[in-house]
């Protein structure tokens, strides 16, 4: 396959028949189940349309899942190796302290510095 510039692959596409577009400021996209959601935060997302279809590309960085059951929502985070490891480098942590600490923030990683030095603190 020859390597394309996003502006070649565009006019490429375009004569297909098939438009490109990308959406700006997108700042949250929503996966809905019967059983969970998928939330993505600060996606990249893309839409292609052809005959009058549009297909929907999304990119994402970092997603939570929340799981229903029975009426109640249960919250899964998911996060990077990247990020445990940093959270174990910075906050002097075993493995198992960092992903505990990165469940309860969230995912987020200053969040979860702040909660490890809180901690410490008070020990």
């Amino acid at each position: 396959m020859i390597p394309l510039s996003p502006r070649e692959l565009k006019r490429t596409l375009k004569k297909l028949g098939i438009n490109v577009e990308e959406l700006s400021n997108v700042k949250l996209v929503i996966l809905e189940t019967d059983n969970s959601e998928i939330i993505i935060e600060e996606p990249h997302v893309i839409v292609f349309v052809s005959q009058g279809q549009k297909v929907y590309q999304v990119i994402g960085k970092s997603e939570k899942i929340i799981e229903k059951k029975e009426g109640i929502e249960v919250s899964q985070v998911s996060f990077s190796e990247d990020d445990i490891n940093f959270v174990i480098q910075h906050g002097g942590v075993d493995r198992e302290t960092a992903i505990n600490v990165l469940r309860e923030a969230d995912g987020d990683i200053a969040k979860a510095l702040v909660i490890i030095e809180e901690r410490k603190k008070s020990s």
